[in-house]
């Protein structure tokens, strides 16, 4: 039996093709700016049920609740998407954070 990356890689595309995606809303790509208690970021994608936005100065763990608002801009002006959340993952990628979190309560304000 051969170990070493390619098995490795086997058994991940293998476990990928029997595993479900658990995404339960089509995501759009979109760069909107997340403000949050004392950060702000941007989004990579949105859905009805959730958002991935990369940030420099959030420190949130998988597991947590988060609060932010996302910036929709309308020609009858500014909204604001009021969210909470729990973060489902965080990853690092060149000194910034993303953050993947499921939207559990969400309200629009007129700025």
């Amino acid at each position: 039996m051969r170990v070493g990356p390619v098995t490795h890689r086997g058994v991940a595309r293998e476990m990928i093709a029997r595993e479900p995606d658990k995404r339960r809303g089509q995501r759009i790509q979109t760069a909107l700016l997340v403000f949050l208690k004392n950060a702000e970021g941007i989004t990579r994608d949105v859905s009805a049920s959730g958002v991935f936005f990369w940030t420099s100065e959030c420190s949130c763990a998988p597991g947590e609740l988060i609060s932010f608002s996302v910036e929709l801009k309308r020609p009858e002006g500014r909204m604001m998407l009021k969210c909470q959340g729990d973060v489902v993952r965080t990853e690092l990628c060149n000194g910034m954070m993303g953050v993947a979190v499921k939207i559990t309560d969400s309200a629009m304000k007129i700025v």
